[in-house]
């Protein structure tokens, strides 16, 4: 059953951007929407925000949240409609 939902990536290690494109690129069919917010300063440092509003099955959209969360770098968190 095809769920959505919206997922939030932060990005501490800007040189991990292009391998999460590179993954979100790979599960692109689930991607309905997407936000991004580069070079957001803080305490000296750049954080890049991406936000998605995604559709799938529960299983496709944790393969891509499992794959994202294990860059080094890399914060992902999901939030599904229950139905």
């Amino acid at each position: 059953m095809k769920r959505i939902g919206v997922v939030g990536i932060i990005i501490e290690d800007r040189s991990k951007a292009q391998e999460v494109n590179n993954i979100l690129g790979s599960y692109g069919e689930l991607i309905i929407g997407r936000m991004g917010v580069p070079h957001i300063k803080r305490e000296q440092h750049e954080i890049n925000v991406i936000s998605l509003i995604v559709e799938g099955t529960s299983d496709e959209i944790g393969s891509m949240a499992g794959k994202i969360g294990n860059i080094k770098g890399v914060q992902i968190k999901t939030a599904l409609a229950n139905r």
